[in-house]
């Protein structure tokens, strides 16, 4: 629980750090946004795939998503605008 918990915590705080809603999210995981407030609470995870585009659009590691680590951006300088 723990995991799911700390990871709707980091997404939350990500999507709020750059002035988006539950809403922005959604669009662009393709996505409801009552889904974004449940993944948000805790209460359900969501795919790679999913978890891959929330790290592209706002560039931040999955590592630090799934709170295998505290630095952000980790990995991220490997990324390029072709990339995306």
């Amino acid at each position: 629980m723990l995991f799911k918990k700390q990871f709707g915590q980091r997404v939350q705080e990500t999507r709020k750090l750059h002035n988006e809603t539950q809403k922005d999210l959604g669009d662009v995981i393709d996505t409801r946004p009552n889904n974004v407030s449940e993944m948000e609470s805790g209460k359900k995870t969501t795919t790679a795939e999913k978890i891959a585009k929330i790290c592209r659009h706002y560039r931040v590691s999955a590592d630090y998503l799934l709170g295998l680590s505290d630095d952000p951006r980790g990995g991220c300088e490997r990324w390029s605008e072709e990339g995306e």
